[in-house]
């Protein structure tokens, strides 16, 4: 039987990510993105792509249809990634019940396998541990908006699975790399930098992984993983000041030399969610990523390894096709430095 791949957040960093990687190889997939997304990220592939909004079941539902009998592997990678301190009634309607609707159209619609992305925030971080996979998630056991929200749709999807619906959860860690069409945090943070716009930076470091390898290992979650199961998907561990150290060898800019005190960062946090709201771009940080770069991020992807076969890249790789695709696609301003291609 023929296999369909409907990937949601179809045109998300991650999303097109995926769809790059099956189109390469031939498959049948559908894209689900939000009615009018102008994002250029798709423009280049033949795919299907569906509009519609995850918090109104009826409007994806088109998505799931097929005049001919397949099997449906269906890959949830759409939701909003929040670093706010506030509460946003958002972030809950998309990432608890937009997982709750792709889950019943799963059910409805016959579907070989759903994966969830869901992310190492939803697991719990007590310090001096090394973080391995949970069997179950309780949001009063994270910190932060779009922790409990992620620790609640994984906890639905295992839920399902013990109803009867072969799922997989994946765990990412922050990720990183090229064909970030919009303004990911990560991406903004390189960009900023490289548009000379930062003058300086806070201490504390996470596990960054590349989105290349996130896509891989969720493919392989999609053919390998065992229903039921969680993997995370974790990179290499870097520290921020080192981070922007190797932007500026791999880019030639100028090195960021001053690193902020944590008191003063914390104390200049809600000025910076202001500063960033009027120009309507992601917060390079906020008391929550605060909070975030100081937590543990010693994050285990042995499980993976053994039962996906995952591996991610070196960070230096991920950095330097990063700055690359960014300059290639004119994304930042131009810099008289010999081109980097992406590997």
């Amino acid at each position: 039987m023929k296999e369909l791949y409907l990937v949601t957040g179809a045109k998300g960093h991650l999303g097109n990510t995926i769809i790059r990687r099956l189109k390469s190889e031939g498959k049948w997939v559908r894209g689900l993105a939000l009615p009018g997304d102008p994002s250029q990220a798709l423009n280049q592939l033949d795919v299907e792509i569906f509009e519609g909004d995850i918090c109104y079941p009826a409007s994806i539902e088109p998505a799931f249809q097929t005049k001919e009998p397949c099997e449906r592997i269906v890959i949830h990678t759409a939701g909003i990634v929040s670093i706010a301190s506030k509460f946003q009634q958002k972030v809950f309607d998309v990432n608890v019940t937009g997982t709750a609707n792709i889950i019943a159209l799963c059910r409805k619609y016959p579907t070989r396998r759903l994966i969830y992305t869901s992310s190492v925030h939803a697991i719990p971080a007590p310090k001096g541990t090394v973080l391995s996979e949970v069997t179950h998630f309780d949001p009063n056991a994270v910190e932060g908006l779009y922790a409990k929200t992620k620790a609640q749709a994984a906890q639905l999807v295992l839920d399902a699975a013990k109803e009867g619906l072969d799922s997989v959860v994946v765990h990412p860690s922050g990720i990183i790399g090229p064909y970030d069409y919009g303004h990911g945090h990560l991406t903004q943070l390189i960009m900023d930098y490289l548009d000379h716009r930062l003058v300086a930076c806070v201490s504390g470091g996470y596990d960054f992984v590349d989105v290349r390898d996130v896509a891989d290992g969720i493919l392989s979650a999609a053919e390998h993983g065992k229903p039921g199961a969680c993997y995370i998907l974790s990179g290499h561990y870097c520290a921020i000041p080192a981070l922007l150290k190797t932007l500026s060898e791999l880019s030639g800019r100028k090195p960021v030399k001053t690193v902020l005190p944590t008191w003063l960062a914390k104390a200049t946090a809600p000025l910076a969610e202001w500063y960033y709201k009027l120009r309507r771009q992601p917060p390079l940080y906020t008391r929550y990523s605060l909070f975030t770069l100081g937590s543990n991020a010693n994050f285990s992807y042995q499980k993976a390894k053994e039962e996906l076969g995952y591996q991610p890249r070196p960070l230096v790789d991920t950095l330097k096709d990063t700055v690359g695709w960014l300059e290639q696609n004119q994304r930042v301003k131009p810099h008289m430095v010999q081109k980097n291609s992406i590997g």
